[in-house]
């Protein structure tokens, strides 16, 4: 079994005992906040703040939502039986993560195939799934990855394909200020990574 696989189930079952944030939780993200409106040399008592850490502590809220999600909750038993033997591809899943490296969004689009071994999984089931990692501070490799593992996990496919493309505001508003560089991450198991012609088959899917 690869290491990332033993990580994510123990990720899991961290991410299962946690509680949506309670009111504790939030009042201390919105006072972090206004200790940053503070520190930048703003006044958080002007008009246009008075209520700004209070939305932001929610917003922070609901783009992390994904540390309290579990798969199996997600998933809701949306697994059926099939007979289908072909490629099952979901293109063009917007998501929107967040940078753990500088706490930027990084906005794209995930492309999510795999190649039912006796089950098939609910066609919004994949987009809540990309969702339920995407939710998290992330680095774009590592989603790519979890989003794989997940499926490998959940169906026990012959295959799994994942291919996600995004632009990374910490590049964009920071740094080297690239406005127009695209990261494109791919994570191929089964039989996509070990058969050549399944491999080509869904590249030629996404072209």
């Amino acid at each position: 079994m690869r290491n990332h696989e033993t990580e994510l189930q123990a990720a899991e079952r961290r991410i299962a005992s946690l509680r949506p944030c309670g009111a504790a939780k939030l009042a201390g993200m919105e006072h972090s906040f206004r200790a940053l409106l503070e520190s930048i040399g703003e006044d958080p008592k002007r008009q246009g703040l008075l209520k700004t850490p209070q939305r932001a502590a929610r917003a922070f809220e609901f783009i992390t939502n994904g540390y309290r999600q579990s798969l199996d909750v997600v998933l809701n038993d949306a697994i059926f039986d099939s007979e289908a033997s072909e490629i099952v591809l979901v293109k063009d899943i917007e998501l929107y993560s967040m940078c753990e490296h500088h706490l930027l969004p990084f906005i794209g689009k995930a492309h999510v195939a795999y190649i039912p071994n006796g089950k098939v999984i609910g066609l919004s089931k994949v987009a809540r799934i990309v969702d339920v990692f995407a939710r998290r501070l992330q680095i774009q490799e590592n989603l790519t990855i979890q989003i794989a593992d997940a499926l490998m996990k959940t169906l026990h496919p012959s295959g799994v394909a994942v291919v996600i493309e995004a632009k990374h505001l910490c590049m964009m508003m920071r740094g080297v200020e690239k406005q127009n560089s695209l990261m494109k991450t791919s994570c191929l198991l089964g039989s996509f990574k070990e058969d050549a012609r399944t491999r080509s088959e869904f590249l030629a899917l996404l072209a």
